[in-house]
């Protein structure tokens, strides 16, 4: 590895990008409390129960929605929990008629607040922090979990049934109290044709990134106005490893810079991650040119538990060459990871951003 240049960046503050490896979300607020205190401003809820494998819970719902069916005979499995088979319409009602479930976002992140809040006012958690609520793309659930005759016909529906969430969300948390998270990584397979099981990830739009960005633009938008939103930029976490690693941060800015211009609203952060080799300068070059407007803040994920604080500070001086303010971070959630990790690591992002800020 390379040793790079002292750290000249200011070092903000540290991000969860959403799952915890804890039992509950009363564990996770009490320990983030605990760990990081006031070097975090905003704390998810661990994506704790059913939601424990990202957006795999949502096959369930597709289980349940009259109108569609499982096609083929042989379930691949991820972890035994969930049969990957695709779903498609099943010819009885047309795609515009579908009528979802309860997806299951809004009912736990308000049962996740009433912990959050209570926390606060007990004074375990510290005013002014939000509560994060971490949500999946709509184009990411369709494009994993429906079959490719059915997606284009099938994602608005799922877009319309997802946004609805966010509102019954936005009616029961008062606006000041939480923020929105837009997880954005099947986007970057599309983008960078990653190839999985021999077959290369395509969307069912012809420009790529133009309907990427589009469609984060518009997520963004169905977020009230008064409520921060940003976005959880990522490359897969599947066995903790990504489905390609990403060549530099060259798609990542494009995708910030795209998202940036076409939001009609302010948007409070990105989140990249920085894959644990990666202490070139060569690899965030591409953000030189970045300029992301007041109150816009940008995580890093380069906190990796394999080399700790000394290889997060490597991380950071190169960052630096390029980008003059950010905070830290994981790449991806660890809520998978082995559960006697998560402290040291919460500990291990106050540890880097202590050291940093000397």
């Amino acid at each position: 590895m390379s040793t790079p240049a002292r750290t000249t960046a200011t070092v903000t503050g540290a991000h969860l990008v959403g799952s915890v490896n804890l039992p509950s979300a009363e564990a996770v607020f009490t320990a983030v409390a605990e760990h990081l205190g006031e070097h975090i401003g905003h704390i998810p809820d661990g994506e704790v129960g059913e939601r424990f494998y990202w957006l795999q819970f949502q096959t369930l719902r597709f289980d349940r929605t009259s109108g569609l069916q499982r096609l083929g005979d042989t379930p691949y499995l991820i972890r035994d929990r969930f049969d990957q088979r695709p779903h498609a319409l099943d010819g009885s009602v047309a795609a515009e008629d579908l009528i979802l479930p309860d997806l299951g976002y809004a009912t736990a992140a308000i049962e996740s607040y009433r912990d959050f809040e209570r926390l606060q006012k007990k004074g375990v958690v510290a005013p002014g922090t939000r509560f994060q609520v971490s949500l999946p793309t709509p184009a990411a659930v369709v494009g994993v979990f429906i079959a490719p005759s059915d997606r284009a016909a099938i994602e608005p529906v799922y877009a319309r049934a997802l946004f609805a969430e966010v509102d019954r969300i936005a009616a029961a948390i008062p606006h000041h109290a939480f923020q929105v998270q837009w997880d954005t990584a099947v986007e970057f397979a599309w983008l960078e044709r990653a190839v999985l099981g021999g077959v290369v990830l395509e969307p069912w739009w012809d420009d790529v990134l133009e309907g990427v960005l589009a469609r984060l633009a518009d997520a963004a938008a169905h977020v009230p106005a008064d409520v921060p939103v940003g976005f959880h930029l990522c490359y897969g976490d599947v066995e903790e490893a990504h489905f390609v690693q990403p060549a530099d941060t060259g798609v990542l800015a494009e995708v910030v810079r795209g998202t940036l211009a076409r939001s009609a609203r302010p948007l409070a952060y990105f989140h990249l991650p920085v894959p644990i080799e990666r202490d070139d300068a060569a690899y965030f070059a591409p953000l030189a040119g970045l300029e992301l407007p007041e109150g816009t803040d940008l995580y890093l994920g380069l906190v990796h538990h394999e080399d700790g604080v000394a290889g997060a500070l490597r991380r950071i001086a190169a960052a630096s060459t390029a980008v003059r303010r950010f905070g830290v971070a994981t790449e991806c959630g660890f809520g998978r990871g082995p559960a006697e990790r998560t402290a040291p690591l919460l500990d291990l992002h106050r540890q880097v951003i202590e050291a940093a800020q000397g």
